[in-house]
């Protein structure tokens, strides 16, 4: 089963029915034990980076989260789910992500002529071509909306990456551990690969 985790935010339907169409089992929950039962874990996230981690520690959810995220089965980070998995964001000061990974969340910048938030289909240059890329080709289109974005992640995480004024680390992996700043659920047949990949991982 995979467990689709709701700590409050994000848009969770469009996810379960994405893997509904492929075939999946999933539960939308933010029940401990069955997030931590579960053989793959999803952590979506529409919203601001602060009032989601507050509200996944309102929920209990922090450390099952951090933990689901350690490596030791499939997890996959998508939007600000991705977003979630590093210390930091811009986006609100002072405010304390999971810290899986290194890296900085930064503000698109405004002088780029570009509108923020960034909406709409970009393609991607992948940096890695296995894990939840297995059989996506390069440059491939994927869906976006946000305003935040990661940098200086260590490079050996990043899995592909994108332009939009300034390069966007849009996607990163490392063992059984993957986050997307795309929407995989929205991005036609080269998302639907990607879920199909990470539920076969």
């Amino acid at each position: 089963m995979i467990a689709i985790i709701d700590y409050g935010a994000g848009n969770l339907q469009s996810v379960k029915k994405a893997l509904d169409y492929i075939g999946r089992q999933s539960e939308i929950t933010y029940d401990k034990n069955k997030i931590s039962r579960a053989e793959r874990v999803i952590l979506p996230g529409v919203g601001s980076f602060g009032d989601a981690m507050e509200s996944m520690r309102k929920r209990g959810l922090e450390e099952t989260v951090k933990n689901a995220a350690n490596g030791e089965r499939p997890f996959l980070g998508i939007c600000l789910g991705l977003q979630l998995l590093f210390k930091e964001s811009e986006e609100r000061e002072g405010a304390v992500g999971l810290d899986v990974f290194g890296g900085k969340i930064a503000r698109i910048p405004k002088d780029t002529g570009l509108k923020v938030p960034h909406m709409g289909w970009n393609s991607i240059s992948l940096k890695q071509k296995d894990g939840i890329f297995k059989n996506i080709p390069d440059e491939s289109y994927f869906y976006f909306v946000h305003s935040y974005y990661l940098k200086d992640a260590e490079p050996e995480t990043v899995a592909a990456v994108t332009q939009y004024g300034v390069e966007i680390q849009c996607a990163v992996q490392k063992d059984l551990v993957a986050a997307t700043q795309f929407h995989p659920e929205k991005s036609s047949e080269a998302g639907l690969q990607i879920l199909k990949n990470f539920a076969e991982v």
